[in-house]
C-alpha cells in the first residue's frame, strides 16, 4: 500500500496548552486513565504519554471494541497487558459491574496512597485520575457513561472539549477530562492516515480523496468481504481505485448533472461510513 503520499498533521494551540496544564497539574494526579481506539490500539495511543505523566499509575481503557477486529486487537491488547491494566468497554452499554471494576482496579493500584496517608495521622483522600487520549477516542461518552451524567459535550469529532473538566465518579475517585492531545509532527504517515480515517484528526484539513482512497485500499488488502458486501461490488474485482469509486458512486447513486459520478460525494461517503462505523469488524494497526 502507498501510505507516503503526504504528511498529515494536526496540533492546535488547545493541545500545547492542555500538555502545559497536565504537567502542572501532575502533582494532584495518582492515576491515567489512557483512552484508545479499539480499531488502532498502537495509532491511538500518545507516543510522549510517558514524557508528559512520567512514573504515575495507569490503567488502559479500549473503546469501540464493537467496531474492531476483535481477533487482530486482541493480538495487539496482549502486549500491553503485559505491562498495564486493561479493561475494554463498550460505550453503548457500560454496565454498573464494569464500573464497579475500574473503580475497584483504581482502588486497588493505589491504596498505598491512603495507607500512607492513615500511618501518618492523615485521613484518607479522594483519588484523582487523569483521563487522556486522542481526539475522539470517546473519553467525554466514557466519563457520561461511568458518572451516570452528560456533564461533558461529546461528538463524533476532533476537538469538541476545550477545556479540563472535573468529575466525581464515586466516593473514591475524581476525574480530569482533557481535551484530545496529538503529538507536534506525526512521523508515521500510516499512523496520521489511520488518525485521520477514524476522525482523530479534524478533517476539514484532509485532502478527501487521499483519505478515501487510503481507506477503500486498506479494506481490499485487508478486509475485501467488508468492502465487497458494504457497497455491492463485484467479488472478482481488481483493485484500480477509479473503477472502485465508480462502482461504489453508482451503487450509492452518487451523480451530478450528466449522469457523471459525483466523486467528492463518494469520498464523504466512504470517510463517514468507517467514521461513523458503518464499516466495523476492521482494526487499522
Amino acid at each position: 500500500m502507498n501510505e507516503n503520499k503526504t504528511n498529515i498533521n494536526w496540533y492546535p494551540g488547545h493541545m500545547a496548552k492542555t500538555k502545559r496544564e497536565i504537567k502542572e497539574k501532575l502533582e494532584l494526579i495518582d492515576i491515567v486513565y489512557e483512552v484508545i481506539d479499539a480499531r488502532m490500539p498502537i495509532s491511538s495511543r500518545i507516543i510522549d504519554l510517558d514524557e508528559l505523566i512520567k512514573d504515575k499509575k495507569r490503567i488502559i481503557i479500549v473503546t469501540k471494541y464493537d467496531l474492531c477486529d476483535k481477533e487482530k486487537t486482541d493480538k495487539l491488547l496482549e502486549t500491553l497487558r503485559k505491562q498495564y491494566e486493561v479493561m475494554i468497554f463498550n460505550l453503548k452499554s457500560i454496565s454498573k459491574k464494569e464500573i464497579n471494576e475500574l473503580i475497584t482496579k483504581t482502588n486497588n493500584l493505589l491504596k498505598y496512597l491512603n495507607e500512607s496517608r492513615i500511618k501518618k495521622g492523615l485521613k484518607p483522600r479522594t483519588f484523582r485520575a487523569l483521563v487522556v487520549g486522542a481526539p475522539n477516542v470517546g473519553k467525554s461518552t466514557l466519563i457520561n457513561r461511568i458518572s451516570g451524567k452528560n456533564s461533558l459535550t461529546t461528538g463524533n469529532r476532533a476537538g469538541v472539549t476545550k477545556g479540563i473538566s472535573w468529575v466525581r465518579i464515586s466516593n473514591t475517585i475524581e476525574l480530569i477530562d482533557t481535551p484530545g492531545i496529538l503529538y507536534p509532527k506525526i512521523i508515521d504517515n500510516k499512523v496520521g492516515l489511520n488518525l485521520a480515517s477514524l476522525s482523530s484528526i479534524n478533517e476539514d484539513i484532509l485532502n478527501k480523496q487521499e483519505l478515501a482512497s487510503y481507506i477503500v485500499e486498506f479494506l481490499y488488502y485487508n478486509y475485501k468481504d467488508i468492502l465487497i458486501n458494504r457497497y455491492i461490488l463485484n467479488e472478482n474485482i481488481e483493485f484500480n481505485l477509479d473503477n472502485i469509486f465508480d462502482m461504489i458512486g453508482k451503487n450509492t447513486n452518487s451523480l451530478k448533472k450528466g449522469n457523471l459520478i459525483d466523486l467528492d460525494k463518494v469520498y464523504t461517503i466512504i470517510i463517514n461510513d468507517l467514521k461513523e462505523g458503518r464499516i466495523k469488524n476492521i482494526t487499522m494497526d
